[in-house]
């Protein structure tokens, strides 16, 4: 029997994680010591607190049945209380907030809502892969948007032809950036309401880090602006959070009819999520948030020795304010490719090439803060006797 893949998944290029998996794989097979540096998985563990109802929950037999498809009454409001007390906002759990099995597949279903053959999306370059393969699932075309160090990496919405403006119906951006780490303030914010306005564009923000931020900084929310609510909707998740990435539990808010019409994808495809997973989530948003700022104060400690690190051995970085993301300039002679092969093959070093998230990430690679302070020496140690 003949198995033959179907065009959506021919034209797919290898999925940029599972490619840097096998990678890693080879090299172990090597007997190199790895260093991974790679994917943004924290290394904390989730907090004590959050397990201990998770345990709880997992042991009453009313929570192994199907659960809601749309998420528990009671997450959803935890949801739209962390969104009031966090941001101001206001949101109606039972219209404007749908449970997520973690953030990344609410991103690939929200085009699957919206986008018919021959529809447009916006999407920044470089930029979280699922934005783009979302969109080439449900049949649409993608049009990026360059995001550029000279306009500290915020798309420059005046660059987008009319043309594919008038044809456009999401548009997909992140701040704090992954893979950039970059920052948006109201102003930017501002100005794409007015575009989602005037074109009748759904702006689908990923805001997965707002609350992985550093020296002070608190990132907000798309929300927070004027009319955001009108125009579009917020992905958010509890994995960088809480350190809770294998747990699966995220949400997104926004615009009621947005945020019913993935409610009903959702319903089509997934049977919610598991709901002592969703008791341990309100556990997270309600209980003590110490836990974020202790997290935070690590990561800070992470980043300022490796970007200064970095710096020491000629390499340019700068300091994140928000994400556990550094992004480097790779040094002459190198493509992001080749620096990361470099580091991976000379170093027992992982990172991820710039390149890998789009185009216009070529000439960066992208380190995540997800090891300790000692591994962290001896990754500069590496890259320092093997030198590029």
């Amino acid at each position: 029997m003949k198995i033959e893949k179907s065009e959506r998944l021919k034209s797919l290029p290898p999925y940029l994680f599972k490619e840097i998996d096998r990678q890693k794989d080879e090299a172990r097979a090597r007997g190199i010591d790895i260093i991974d540096l790679g994917v943004g998985d924290p290394d904390m563990p989730t907090p004590p607190h959050i397990i201990r109802e998770l345990e709880k929950a997992a042991n009453d037999p009313a929570n192994h049945q199907y659960p809601s498809y749309t998420g528990m009454d009671a997450f959803n409001k935890a949801v739209a209380g962390w969104y009031e007390k966090r941001f101001k906002v206001d949101l109606d759990p039972s219209k404007e907030v749908v449970t997520l099995i973690g953030s990344k597949e609410g991103i690939a279903h929200i085009p699957l809502a919206f986008i018919n053959p021959g529809d447009m999306a916006l999407v920044p370059n470089p930029g979280y892969p699922v934005y783009e393969i979302g969109v080439n699932f449900a049949g649409g075309d993608v049009c990026f948007m360059n995001l550029l160090k000279e306009n500290d990496y915020l798309p420059d919405l005046d660059a987008v032809p009319e043309e594919v403006a008038q044809k456009t119906k999401l548009m997909f951006i992140n701040y704090p950036n992954n893979p950039t780490s970059a920052v948006a303030g109201m102003s930017f914010f501002d100005k794409l309401v007015s575009y989602a306005k005037k074109h009748d564009i759904i702006i689908c923000h990923d805001a997965a880090y707002t609350e992985m931020a550093f020296d002070g900084y608190k990132p907000i929310s798309f929300l927070e602006a004027d009319g955001a609510m009108e125009v579009g909707m917020e992905f958010h998740s509890l994995s960088k959070t809480y350190n809770m990435t294998g747990w699966r539990i995220g949400f997104a808010v926004g615009n009621a009819e947005v945020i019913q019409a993935l409610g009903q994808v959702k319903s089509n495809i997934d049977s919610g999520a598991f709901q002592a997973v969703q008791l341990a989530g309100i556990t997270a948003l309600e209980g003590d948030q110490t836990c974020i700022d202790e997290m935070n104060g690590i990561y800070t400690e992470r980043r300022d020795l490796l970007v200064d690190g970095l710096r020491e051995l000629g390499l340019t970085a700068k300091k994140p304010k928000a994400t556990f993301y550094v992004w480097i300039d790779v040094p002459d002679g190198y493509t992001s490719s080749e620096f990361a092969s470099h580091l991976l093959t000379k170093a027992g070093v992982v990172a991820t090439p710039g390149n890998g998230f789009g185009t216009a990430g070529e000439g960066y690679i992208r380190m995540a803060l997800t090891v300790d302070n000692e591994r962290i020496k001896e990754v500069l140690k590496r890259i320092k006797e093997t030198g590029f």
